[in-house]
């Protein structure tokens, strides 16, 4: 039996993001996001324990910023993210986020608009 250690439940997602780290940035996929972490798919190398800034592109258009730091990496396929030092603005404003999807039912509420256009052609 895995022992899992989160602490809040996380939600599934597919939202577009950017992360700055030690390397560059990148363009990656949020596919699955809590209040205290959430889980990057990037071809991109992090290293465990870097601290890095993500942009996370919600459903409704607007953007979330946030940071953390990198609990666990799998070269070429992504990395789990916790957050830290969020400010209140961030925090509510992922809360809000967390809740709309809870209460509509639908957990993969958000598209990645790349293959969304990529489909229309």
């Amino acid at each position: 039996m895995v022992n899992d250690r989160r602490e809040k439940p996380r939600m599934t997602v597919c939202l577009d993001a950017t992360w700055d780290g030690a390397m560059g940035n990148s363009f990656a996929r949020v596919t699955d996001l809590s209040e205290t972490g959430c889980y990057v798919d990037s071809m991109n190398e992090t290293l465990n324990g870097e601290i890095l800034r993500l942009k996370v592109k919600l459903s409704d258009g607007d953007w979330l910023e946030l940071a953390g730091e990198v609990a666990h990496s799998t070269n070429q396929v992504g990395f789990g993210l916790r957050f830290s030092t969020l400010d209140e603005l961030q925090l509510n404003k992922l809360h809000l986020f967390l809740e709309q999807l809870r209460t509509s039912g639908e957990e993969q509420h958000a598209t990645l608009e790349r293959s969304q256009r990529n489909h229309e052609q």
